[in-house]
């Protein structure tokens, strides 16, 4: 089983790998663990602790949270595999061998939402501009100029999202990343599910800066052009880390669009061990999206495609699909409608694993939009309706940084003006209800007015 180790080495070990102007490898940090095949291409990755308001848990992601990255409280992830009929012994026997080593997680499969086929367009991106409001919102100064969105999927090809929304493209590529043995040009990879994401957040915010981050090309045995592994999610989370914290303080903004997800427990420990991914607030990969959080980003996660209409083959929770990340309290989980409002079968209801309101949002999917994928292939799945919601935010985010604006108060925002599709309020297929772009163009304007 692929696994993610955690260790609390000497603090200038620490300290080397959270410096992003260092390089420490595996072998320094880890130098040997019995039982374990460690990756060594893997650059290990500085996990913060986090820190509780006086008296709180740490482990509980409803509450504010600080991080810290100090030396002497932070602690550092490698990645290997241990062989599965060793894996309950090893489990038990290296933190008695090693005392550095504190925690052993799972590093599961995720996989692109792209799915549910069949069905033809229901409309095109023009009906999504449209209904997004965007000629609105670029009249308030709101079409996403200055903001970096990051799109982890299977890269961008910047080119090609160009000529179809016959305008130009910013890319990024300095800020830029790629997993450890992905090789490719930032906005130069394949057409593929990643340019679908970029065309589509591109819609509200034409003039944001893309980072591309293919996390999805991540390389491993038997995996396919679609699927990579949560350790290199660490990783990128990790160097956008970096790129939040490179940016003043006073205009903040970073928009991250994540159209995967975990579909199986199979390459998960157990629900209720401590190593779990989809059940497990502890999971470093959790913690740091509370940590991205917390510094000012906006963590954008798809829903899924295993509604019960038309869940995708590929679904595999017996029962809440939304799993991990994508149901964490500090994320926005989005699930999709098509252009007359209506949700789409294969959209995943909740309740979210993490946190039961999920999902948080639903937005536009199924239209005709980047032909990413051929002239009569929508742009589908919640793989389209999240950038398309990622889009959005990066267009608030024009005008409204993080310092102005937090995640926690945008999300809010959006939920509150969210047009309802049920007679309750919250409710588990449309969340709080279809994005409004009319309805938050009101409610920024009513905050200019009371702030004057």
């Amino acid at each position: 089983m692929r696994v993610l180790i955690q260790l609390r080495p000497s603090p200038d070990l620490v300290a080397a790998v959270a410096d992003p102007g260092q390089i420490a490898t595996t072998a320094d940090v880890a130098d040997g663990l019995p039982g374990v095949e460690l990756d060594s291409a893997f650059v290990p990755v500085a996990v913060a602790r986090p820190v509780p308001a006086a008296g709180g848990d740490p482990l509980s992601l409803n509450q504010p949270l600080g991080f810290s990255l100090a030396a002497e409280d932070a602690s550092v992830l490698v990645r290997g595999t241990i062989s599965d009929d060793e894996l309950a012994s090893r489990i038990t026997m290296l933190p008695a061998l090693r005392p550095d080593v504190v925690g052993i997680f799972a590093d599961p499969v995720i996989e692109s939402t792209q799915t549910c086929g069949g069905d033809p367009p229901v409309g095109d991106w023009h009906d999504v501009e449209r209904l997004l409001n965007v000629p609105a919102l670029h009249a308030e100064g709101l079409d996403g100029t200055g903001v970096a969105l990051a799109v982890l999927d299977t890269g961008i090809n910047a080119a090609h999202t160009a000529r179809q929304l016959g305008r130009g493209v910013t890319l990024d590529a300095a800020r830029s990343w790629n997993p450890q043995g992905v090789s490719g040009t930032p906005g130069e990879f394949e057409v593929d599910h990643g340019t679908m994401c970029a065309f589509d957040t591109l819609i509200a915010a034409p003039q944001a800066s893309l980072i591309d981050i293919p996390v999805l090309l991540s390389t491993r045995p038997g995996g396919t052009a679609m699927d990579g592994l949560l350790s290199d999610a660490v990783s990128a989370f990790a160097h956008l880390r970096d790129v939040l914290a490179a940016q003043p303080a006073g205009t903040r903004a970073l928009v991250v669009s994540n159209s995967w997800g975990s579909f199986s427990p199979e390459w998960d420990f157990p629900v209720g061990h401590p190593g779990n991914y989809s059940d497990n607030a502890a999971h470093p990969f959790n913690l740091m999206v509370a940590e991205l959080d917390a510094a000012g980003t906006d963590v954008l996660f798809a829903a899924g495609n295993c509604g019960v209409q038309c869940p995708d083959g590929r679904c595999a929770f017996p029962n809440r699909p939304i799993a991990g990340a994508n149901s964490h309290p500090k994320v926005l989980a989005i699930g999709g409608v098509d252009v007359n409002g209506e949700r789409v079968g294969y959209s995943s209801q909740g309740p979210g694993r993490l946190t039961a309101r999920k999902p948080d949002l639903c937005a536009y999917t199924h239209f005709s939009g980047s032909k990413a994928f051929g002239d009569g292939t929508p742009d589908s799945g919640t793989s389209a309706a999240t950038p398309v919601a990622a889009g959005l935010v990066a267009a608030i985010r024009t005008r409204w940084p993080a310092a102005t604006l937090s995640p926690a108060q945008l999300r809010a925002l959006l939920r509150r003006t969210a047009e309802d599709r049920s007679e309750v309020g919250f409710d588990y297929d449309y969340g709080y209800g279809n994005v409004d772009p009319a309805g938050i163009i009101a409610a920024l304007q009513r905050r200019v007015k009371s702030a004057a």
